[in-house]
């Protein structure tokens, strides 16, 4: 089965502020806007923001624990290559990112190991972005 882009759209309260963070700080290309919301390729998928009163999420986030980080619920973000993992943590890092959880290894030594991090974009919706060496691991219970 051959993976097809998802498209998300997700709610922002400053749309010029999340479209210059996900186009400068992510360097993501932007597609069709309005000034409502803006498309932005996201590593090859379609992540839409769309002007939206701050909801209760963004707000004041809610978190789980796993693997003895507190990690923050909703979120989304995208399984990498491991070298553009790498890459994009060294760019957010550059941008002096605020991060939820610092870049690292989750699951070291264990069925599912993976490089993960989370950060907040400026509207306070949670990313997480990670990478396995062994994509193999992705499902791995």
């Amino acid at each position: 089965m051959s993976l097809q882009p998802f498209h998300l759209a997700i709610p922002v309260y400053d749309v010029p502020l999340a479209r210059a963070f996900y186009r400068d700080v992510f360097g993501l290309e932007e597609g069709r806007s309005a000034e409502a919301w803006v498309d932005f390729n996201f590593f090859g998928h379609q992540l839409v923001i769309h002007s939206h009163p701050k909801t209760p999420s963004q707000e004041n986030a809610t978190t789980n624990p796993v693997d003895g980080h507190d990690v923050p619920v909703p979120h989304f973000g995208v399984v990498l290559e491991w070298q553009q993992w790498e890459d994009l943590a060294e760019r957010l890092k550059s941008f002096d990112t605020q991060f939820v959880i610092e870049p690292y290894i989750r699951f070291k030594g264990q069925v599912g190991e993976q490089a993960t991090m989370f950060l907040l974009d400026p509207c306070g919706n949670a990313l997480e972005f990670k990478a396995f060496k062994d994509m193999g691991q992705l499902f791995a219970k």
